[in-house]
């Protein structure tokens, strides 16, 4: 039959609108068909060529790379040595930029680190070394990193994580080497190509990656997905349809399959991989609308819009006027919104507040406490029953959370406490806006807003297998971060002065006020419980006070957390990081807020000078 030949199945599997690879049983390639190359990179055609090669010493070579040790081939501390750094700070899932000559002394490096716990949008690099201007960004938001070489870009897109590289020639000066997509696949990951591994050219002309006959640890390497695929190939009894995985760094839908022959025997296994095309939709819809809000944003007179829009959200730290332009650009979309924070920051108040200033404000809220409600009733609970779905069911079925917030918001508070199983329901319901009952089989459709909140670090529990990523990126489309009380100490007053009154009349107790010695002790708290932990403590005081004045001696706080010792002396770390402080302060005010002169009075390093002002908050 004509149809058996290679050339005919090569065809045929050319035209499938999935990714399909094909291995063996002894995991040599079979099949890896133009969709597989085009997800995972291979098949790249770029248009700024290079020939193959290798780094020498004496080339210049710039980095950028949002996470280190992620997706850059292991790279860490000892490895960027090559290239005269040597900075033991450099730790995994730091940011790093770094410009360097390979293996040749004499020229000092530049480079800078962000720490993993940042919160920062961007982080940028822009500087003359040897003549040539360089810069390097790395944007968090929009998920990019742009290295500029005397005004010709080269730029990466990633997911989760990677490490981008231009290589300079150490004579010329000119471009030699530049990293692209599919770097996995060619063996070129940037930890590799310091090593000394061969790159591969690029352009029109430029050879082609032929995986037919090569083993599949060849192109993939180092993933869970890749190593079951093999094991099925070999004979284990692994399959499964349409699941969320990772391979190379990419976010593809999988379908593994075994191959057996005539008489049942295995002889390879099949891997079929969809693009998730959806979460760059998602993400550029939300930077869409970020933009367009941006735009209104600049015509409204900011600080009396604030706070006459959120009189419930306290404070007037620079932190919570961030927070409350945030939650004002959140009520004037319909994305979905995840609010992060430590538990007592006040994320349903937040959550409440972005509801009742949306279009919907006259429509339902519904807040699901889902860390409450056990697992075998969350289901039911948000998606309803149908009659007689379950013992001890009601007998005319019951309506679901959802459908009570048709039209409306639903907020799902502590979503992180929610199963994988439930997990996979619920993500259906965020993709389609439809759902079936417990017991159902008529599929519910609903209009409704999302709001979401965790205490949680999902992006550890995504890597420990507790929550699943496809359903993190569906949910962090409008991220906001509260931050706790501690690094907001400013707002303590004022919301001392909100919450007396209410106490009091809440308790029927005569109206009070607070001593400054109390309000002093207040400050010096480090507040773990937050400012639901502050509620209660006023609520002791004003119990204990005798008169209408709260004195220190009614406040009651865990000795451990404050600041100061029982005799009133400041520790002796305390009291560096004030003179520190004070004396990077003074700095700053003699040269009229020149950062670079400040550095050299000080007499460090530009990174040591910039988490210094992160640290102590100093503008």
């Amino acid at each position: 039959m004509i149809f058996n030949t290679e050339g005919y199945v090569k065809k045929f599997t050319d035209m499938m609108s999935e990714g399909l690879i094909v291995i063996d049983h002894e995991s040599k390639i079979q099949i890896y068909n133009e969709k597989a190359k085009e997800i995972f990179g291979i098949n790249h055609v770029q248009q700024i060529s290079h020939d193959r090669g290798v780094i020498k010493p004496g080339d210049i070579v710039i980095i950028g790379d949002n996470s280190i040790g992620r997706d850059d081939g292991n790279l860490n501390s000892k490895a960027l040595e090559c290239l005269g750094i040597y900075d033991n700070r450099i730790e995994k899932g730091d940011a790093l930029i770094a410009i360097g000559i390979f293996n040749e002394a004499g020229v000092s490096p530049v480079y800078e680190i962000l720490k993993s716990n940042h919160l920062e949008r961007t982080f940028k690099l822009k500087t003359e070394f040897l003549d040539i201007e360089i810069g390097v960004v790395i944007d968090f938001l929009n998920k990019i990193i742009t290295i500029e070489v005397d005004r010709q870009k080269f730029s990466m897109n990633y997911i989760n994580a990677i490490g981008h590289m231009v290589i300079l020639d150490k004579e010329t000066k000119a471009m030699k080497f530049y990293q692209s997509q599919g770097y996995t696949a060619r063996d070129e990951s940037l930890n590799n190509i310091l090593k000394g591994k061969k790159y591969r050219g690029k352009g029109q002309d430029s050879e082609i990656l032929n995986v037919i006959g090569k083993d599949i640890f060849e192109i993939h390497r180092g993933s869970k997905t890749i190593q079951e695929f093999y094991e099925v190939a070999k004979g284990k009894n692994i399959s499964y349809l349409e699941e969320f995985k990772e391979i190379n760094g990419f976010p593809t839908m999988c379908t593994l399959l075994p191959v057996n022959d005539e008489e049942n025997n295995r002889i390879g296994a099949a891997l079929k991989v969809e693009d998730i095309s959806e979460i760059k939709r998602v993400i550029r819809e939300r930077d869409e609308a970020l933009q367009d809000l941006e735009k209104i944003e600049k015509q409204l007179k900011e600080e009396v819009i604030l706070k006459e829009t959120f009189p419930k959200i306290i404070g007037e730290s620079t932190k919570m006027e961030h927070i409350k332009k945030l939650a004002l650009k959140a009520s004037r979309t319909n994305s979905t919104v995840l609010i992060l924070g430590e538990s007592g920051t006040g994320k349903t108040i937040l959550a409440k507040a972005i509801h009742e200033n949306s279009k919907n404000k006259d429509k339902p809220f519904i807040h699901v406490n889902c860390g409450a409600i056990p697992d075998n009733l969350l289901e039911s609970e948000l998606f309803g029953y149908e009659k007689g779905a379950f013992t001890g069911a009601k007998i005319e079925g019951k309506k679901g959370l959802f459908e009570m917030a048709n039209e409306g918001t639903i907020f799902l508070d502590e979503i992180g406490d929610i199963s994988l199983n439930l997990q996979v329901k619920l993500l259906q319901v965020l993709q389609d806006k439809s759902f079936y009952r417990v017991g159902g089989t008529e599929k519910v459709k609903v209009n409704v807003r999302v709001i979401a909140a965790t205490n949680k670090n999902l992006e550890i529990e995504m890597t420990e297998g507790k929550f699943r990523e496809d359903l993190y990126y569906r949910i962090n489309v409008f991220p906001v971060l509260i931050p706790p009380l501690r690094e907001r100490k400013e707002d303590i007053y004022p919301l001392v002065e909100t919450i007396l009154p209410k106490i009091c009349k809440k308790i029927e107790e005569e109206s009070k006020r607070i001593s400054a010695e109390a309000i002093n002790l207040l400050m010096k708290y480090n507040w773990p419980g937050n400012v639901r932990e502050l509620e209660n403590i006023l609520e002791r005081a004003i119990n204990l006070a005798e008169g209408n004045t709260i004195l220190s001696k009614h406040i009651t706080l865990n000795i451990k957390e404050v600041d100061y010792n029982e005799d009133g002396m400041i520790p002796l770390r305390e009291a560096m990081n004030n003179f520190e402080k004070k004396a990077i302060e003074r700095v700053l005010n003699f040269y009229k807020g020149d950062k670079k002169k400040a550095m050299d009075a000080l007499k460090i390093s530009k990174t040591t000078f910039y988490e210094k002002l992160r640290k102590y908050n100093i503008e």
